[in-house]
Order: C-alpha cells, then sequence, then structure tokens
C-alpha cells in the first residue's frame, strides 16, 4: 500500500527543512503549493508574496494534478503543506483513499524564533495576523481522523 506523509505544522516550522534532510524522501512524490509558486515566482522575476494571491488558483490546480499522477503511479507521498486543521487534511484523505497515511507533526516553534525563521525568508511575507490564526486554530492530527501512525518531528 502507498503511504501519504502529511506534514502538519504551521509556516517555518521546519517541514520543508525536515523534507529536504531525508534521504529517503527522493523517492517519493513532492506535493507542494508552494513550490509551483515559487516556479512561478521565479519566471516571472517577482517575489513569492508578489504572485502568491493570484497564482495561488493555479498553484493548487498543479499540485491537485500532480497528486493525481503520484496516485496513477502508486507512489509514496509527501503532502507539504500547513494541515493545520481536520477539514484541511480530510480533503487530502479524500484524494488518496487507499493510501496509508502518516502524520508528521512539526512542532510551532517560540515566538522569537519563529519571527527569525520568517524573517530569514525574503520575499515571502505572511502576515502576523494569518500565523497568529493558524496557532490559534491548530488541530493535532489523530489516528481517529485515519491516521495509521503519528510522527514527531524533531
Amino acid at each position: 500500500m502507498s503511504k501519504c506523509y502529511q506534514l502538519i505544522g504551521v509556516p517555518a516550522s521546519g517541514k520543508t527543512t525536515w523534507v529536504n534532510n531525508q534521504d529517503w524522501a527522493m523517492a517519493c512524490a513532492y506535493i507542494s503549493t508552494d513550490k509551483w509558486v515559487d516556479i512561478y515566482a521565479k519566471e516571472v522575476g517577482k517575489t513569492y508574496s508578489d504572485v502568491f494571491t493570484d497564482f495561488m488558483p493555479t498553484a493548487v490546480e498543479l499540485m491537485a494534478k500532480e497528486v493525481v499522477v503520484a496516485r496513477e503511479m502508486n507512489r509514496d507521498i509527501i503532502w507539504d503543506q500547513t494541515s493545520t486543521t481536520v477539514k484541511s487534511r480530510a480533503r487530502k484523505f479524500a484524494m488518496l483513499p487507499d493510501y496509508e497515511h502518516i502524520a508528521v507533526v512539526f512542532k510551532t516553534p517560540e515566538h522569537k524564533e519563529l519571527t527569525r525563521r520568517l524573517l530569514s525568508r525574503p520575499g515571502k511575507d505572511i502576515p502576523d495576523h494569518v500565523i497568529a490564526s493558524m496557532i490559534a486554530s491548530f488541530e493535532m492530527p489523530t489516528l481517529d481522523e485515519g491516521f495509521t501512525q503519528i510522527w514527531y518531528a524533531e
């Protein structure tokens, strides 16, 4: 059975860095809207923040097509999005009903460290109120949602 590793954490909690440090991850399909936004921003010579609002619907479409291809090829998937709510994770379960789903949870850094990480990403500005909202609405994943395992990233 193919696996889907749902990365769960607020922006700058270390999700993408973690993936980049996992040798085994190279064999997985890497699913991320941020990847598509970054590619498009480079193509048009703008920043992530410059294109985010207008391009995000397209990034979601491209990501969904990528999921279909990975599913058709029975590839393991690493899904790198915030996925901080049960509702956002339910969409991933619905798109991959025949997959084993593994939650990979990332602790929200202390405020000072989170701010440092966010500021270290030039051109990728996330308003403070958006971060605060994500932190406030964070729902810890459970096995009852459908996960077969829950990992806690260090």
